[in-house]
């Protein structure tokens, strides 16, 4: 297979806070370097990528020491926490910012879908959109013209395609975005969170189309996603970054379980009373049929989770997810404000939720959490892999065995209580 992608020692670091070195003399000495060839003189050695402290240094390894190589044809996946150094790995592929130290080896042409939908002009209809976007993604007027049909089909926005885009929702603007993006003709195409948006259905038709391209148009694809399972689905090879380091590069399977296992959380319950200046999450609690978070199949289950706002919130909505250690979802649960009135003064909340009859196969499970507002285009609050709790099946006959869909599905016999208390 030959090599497309070759990253060698690769590291990127940001001043934080300051354009330039902070002294002129700094800066043209830096310069004097950069043209003999030579290593920054500033770099210092030491400060990883933790987003999550404040040091007294102002230098900050974003990467550090990356490589790794990527055959023509193969699906590569880019996994880690926010802040791990995706996004500067990206940049740097892209050719949108050069590493401080190593360099990176690239044959063929790159096309990047890093924020579908970008160059839209609101005033122009969905068609006028495809020219200009794809002009904007490299293509040709007569390339554009020649998959225009099948831009516009991929799509699904037939009936509004000659409708200025100001007049779409944010799901038709994300797939008429997507369905331009993907019909790029590059040797290497780089993916970073666009499948985050939009329905089911058009999800799984994205991913339908980056594995066509990849097996039968013979792209290189570098996938960069939070969802596990459509890495997993896309992706044989993969790379879990930590903190601006590589953690493990090895085969997809092997590497998304360490990346769960690394950020699922061992507690029973959750705590979080910090920086009440924001609308949060400030405690969860399972109720379960047996001590140690333990459920018994078919029997009462029951979530407490208490929410702070500082403000009012419009259009708030809090929803839940329970997720198997594959990351499949089994179970989306969610309240609105119009539904049921929160969130609408400053002061606390307790959320109850009560599952009757709690039908799941017996194994691990964890929760994902999110709190938003404005009807979910605002977002407070993401928790994930948080409150782990084990079903088992004790005096169940087989007959009762639930039947585990592969994708997630709502609970109709769900209820909710809210409790405010200023």
């Amino acid at each position: 297979m030959n090599t497309v992608i070759k990253a060698e020692n690769i590291s990127k670091q940001y001043r934080l806070g300051l354009v330039g070195t902070g002294t002129l003399m700094h800066d043209i000495n830096r310069a004097w370097y950069r043209l003999r060839g030579k290593e920054d003189p500033y770099l210092k050695v030491g400060d990883i990528n933790n987003h999550l402290e404040k040091k007294g240094n102002d230098l900050v390894w974003a990467l550090k020491d990356i490589n790794f190589e990527i055959g023509q044809g193969e699906v590569f996946g880019i996994i880690g926490k926010n802040g791990a150094g995706k996004s500067t790995l990206l940049k740097i592929l892209s050719q949108v910012t050069a590493p401080t130290t190593g360099r990176i080896k690239i044959r063929g042409r790159i096309a990047s879908l890093l924020e579908v939908g970008t160059g839209f002009h609101p005033e122009l209809t969905g068609r006028e959109n495809i020219f200009l976007n794809g002009a904007i993604l490299g293509m040709s007027k007569s390339e554009i013209k020649g998959k225009l049909d099948e831009i516009i089909d991929f799509s699904g926005v037939q009936k509004y395609i000659d409708t200025p885009v100001k007049r779409y929702s944010s799901g038709m603007l994300v797939r008429l975005g997507f369905a331009v993006a993907a019909h790029l003709e590059p040797e290497i195409l780089i993916v970073d969170e666009v499948l985050a948006v939009g329905d089911f259905e058009f999800q799984k038709k994205c991913l339908g189309k980056l594995n066509d391209v990849s097996k039968n148009g013979g792209k290189t694809i570098l996938f960069v996603s939070h969802d596990m399972n459509a890495i997993s689905k896309l992706t044989q090879k993969s790379i879990l970054l930590h903190q601006g380091l590589v953690e493990t590069i090895s085969t997809t399977p092997e590497v998304v379980a360490r990346y769960i296992k690394s950020i699922k959380s061992t507690a029973h319950s959750y705590r979080d009373f910090d920086d009440l200046t924001v609308p949060k999450i400030i405690s969860v609690d399972l109720d379960t049929s047996l001590p140690n978070n333990v459920q018994n199949h078919g029997q009462a289950f029951t979530i407490k989770v208490k929410l702070y706002t500082p403000r009012p919130i419009k259009g708030a909505c809090f929803s839940l997810q329970i997720i198997d250690e594959r990351e499949r979802n089994f179970i989306h649960s969610w309240i609105f404000d119009s539904d049921v009135a929160f969130c609408r003064e400053k002061g606390y909340y307790s959320l109850t939720c009560v599952i009757d009859s709690l039908k799941l196969y017996m194994g691990k499970y964890s929760f994902k959490f999110y709190f938003t507002g404005t009807s979910g285009e605002e977002v407070f609050q993401t928790l994930e892999y948080i409150c782990p709790f084990e079903v088992v099946m004790y005096e169940t006959t087989r007959s009762e065995f639930p039947w585990q869909p592969d994708t997630c599905a709502y609970i109709e016999n769900t209820k909710w209580d809210i409790f405010f208390e200023k």
